[in-house]
């Protein structure tokens, strides 16, 4: 059976299917990989809310610490007597808030969105691999995140190891509060987390490879199918890890081995662990946590490069270079991970080596930094939101991989390891950054997801209080980490050293909370613009991309008929000899006209 043959049977059951669709089958339940990129946008936006209101609530406590607060005592309950927060709320918050910003927010609300929503549409296809296994990931996912909320309301608090959960607070049940049911449910929040990355990378991945209408060569993919590709690939290799690691820890807690523990003294007594090491758990975290930077980083990286190319009204620069960057940083992805663990006791040859790999993986990023830069160059650029957002991505990679040199060489790293010249680092270089894409993600495609357009204006407000904001959190914070203010610290008062720090705190909490607030405007915006935006027309931003040449109105199945035939790489704008100033991939050669070299 041909290709094409089952691309028609498939039609046909589709619409066979699409008369009976029920509430149900259409929003809950659904095997549509719209409504599955609908619905994970969605989840992860709430779980989105919930990372931030805590990330305000632990910079309002170092801002002003002892000081009584209305809010922590509504919030917070028996975790803030008299208004001030118990320390070990504070490290749950921090906890839990890096669990939910990195997995549920970034790892999901990218490759969970946006593969699902544009793999089919920009290689032809009318839908996943397996619609059924697609739905299953999400439901997964939904489950986890349910788990993971439900830790919040537990009688001894959630998870408190900080959001790497290194042992032994997260492999002693006694080791304090939050070390014991808060933990687990977190290891099983985790694990059916890493469950659903599986899943749907798997998917992914056999769609890119089986699916491709005629015509859709590998080297004619548009540049975020080859991101969510590649993506999927570093997870089905780095994931499983993570698992092994989350199960040698239950069985720690649980079961009385010692993977992580070694000769360990509570209150004078000797526990009877023996022979492991929790630095073998910090190899097993960051095999995955390294990559794992990758896996948000890069889908964001493929949706600015289409973005910053429509928006330009100029093809992509170095097509070829750009797709060999993307699969070199999945392949050094995965060698730099011990650069987490220069001040683990590494073997300091050991450390050169990992500062090597981590220094090498500059060159990739850099390749794409210059060819963003090119692409813009003498554009016609149309300044959109979404433009703005892809500009800023951009703009804080760039600043935030420029701290990375530093934190990335093993002798400059020890002075500034553990403070918050660490989290400005990858907050802007990962959460930042991943966020901006993300962003423009959602007002580049949202005519596609949802029939309509966006308010433009309420998008600029967006943008220019997100970014002004975004700095003033993140660049004070590595004068303060310089200074040798440590993380994860609820208080600095105890330390005489740090008094004169106190101000700079206030100032980047009081960012944070104008930076917090702004995105209310982005909540309106979006979901009011479900119900009441403009409508949208078929090819809004004139692109050249497949999935503009599916109707607006979505159809089970995505195109009506025949699935178009791609004749032309992605991105033909501005080609001389053409009335419009881009040609969409299915419009045929003209007589004598050459495929753009690329």
């Amino acid at each position: 059976m041909s290709t094409h043959a089952v691309d028609i049977h498939a039609h046909d059951d589709g619409h066979g299917h699409h008369q009976k669709e029920t509430f149900i089958t259409k929003y809950i339940f659904s095997q549509d990989h719209k409504m599955i990129a609908k619905q994970y946008l969605i989840t992860g936006t709430l779980m989105g809310i919930i990372g931030v209101m805590m990330s305000l609530m632990f910079r309002i406590q170092i801002a002003w610490p002892e000081e009584p607060n209305i809010l922590f005592e509504a919030l917070l309950g028996k975790w803030a007597p008299g208004g001030v927060m118990d320390a070990d709320m504070y490290l749950a918050l921090v906890t839990i808030h890096g669990t939910i910003m990195v997995f549920f927010v970034l790892t999901a609300g990218l490759s969970g969105t946006f593969s699902n929503l544009l793999i089919p549409y920009q290689i032809g296809a009318r839908d996943m691999a397996s619609g059924f296994i697609n739905m299953l990931s999400y439901w997964i996912f939904f489950v986890s995140c349910i788990i993971m909320m439900g830790s919040l309301f537990l009688e001894a608090g959630p998870a408190a190891a900080g959001w790497t959960i290194y042992p032994p607070l997260s492999a002693l049940p006694m080791a304090q509060p939050g070390s014991g049911w808060g933990m687990t449910l977190w290891l099983i929040s985790m694990a059916l987390f890493i469950a659903q990355s599986l899943l749907g990378s798997l998917n992914y991945i056999v769609t890119v490879i089986n699916m491709r209408t005629k015509g859709m060569s590998m080297t004619r993919l548009p540049l975020t199918v080859w991101a969510f590709f590649v993506t999927a690939i570093i997870g089905v290799v780095s994931f499983p890890v993570l698992l092994s690691a989350a199960l040698l820890l239950i069985m720690d807690r649980s079961f009385g081995t010692s993977f992580f523990l070694s000769d360990i003294f509570i209150q004078g007594e000797v526990l009877h662990y023996q022979g492991g090491s929790p630095v073998l758990f910090e190899h097993l975290f960051w095999f995955l946590g390294h990559p794992e930077v990758y896996i948000v980083i890069l889908p964001a990286m493929g949706l600015v490069s289409e973005i910053l190319a429509t928006n330009s009204r100029k093809p992509i620069f170095g097509y070829r270079a750009m797709v060999a960057s993307i699969l070199a940083i999945a392949f050094l992805s995965t060698i730099v991970w011990g650069h987490h663990m220069f001040v683990s006791g590494m073997n300091p040859f050991l450390g050169s080596v990992f500062t090597f790999t981590t220094l090498l993986i500059a060159i990739p990023s850099a390749v794409k930094a210059f060819n963003w830069i090119t692409t813009i160059w003498k554009g016609n650029i149309q300044m959109n939101p979404a433009m703005l957002f892809a500009i800023g991505f951009v703009s804080t990679f760039i600043t935030g991989g420029l701290t990375g040199i530093i934190v990335g060489d093993s002798a400059l790293d020890i002075n500034v390891h553990d403070t918050y010249f660490v989290i400005a680092h990858f907050h802007l270089v990962m959460g930042i950054s991943a966020i901006y894409g993300m962003f423009a993600g959602i007002y580049h495609w949202y005519p596609k997801m949802f029939g309509r357009m966006m308010n433009k204006n309420l998008g600029y407000i967006h943008f220019w209080i997100t970014a002004i904001s975004a700095y003033g959190v993140f660049f004070p914070m590595h004068f303060i980490g310089m200074a040798g203010l440590p993380r994860r610290y609820y208080t600095n008062s105890a330390f005489p050293l740090f008094d004169d720090l106190t101000d700079v705190n206030i100032v980047i909490t009081v960012f944070a909370l104008i930076g917090g607030a702004i995105q209310l405007v982005y909540l309106y915006n979006f979901f009011v613009s479900i119900f009441y935006g403009k409508k949208a027309t078929q090819n809004p931003w004139r692109s050249t991309t497949l999935e503009w040449t599916t109707p607006v109105e979505h159809i089970h199945g995505n195109w009506p008929g025949e699935i178009p035939h791609v004749y032309r790489w992605s991105y033909d704008y501005s080609k001389p000899g053409h009335d419009d100033d881009f040609v969409p991939q299915n419009v045929p050669l003209k007589e004598g006209e050459e495929e753009m070299q690329h």
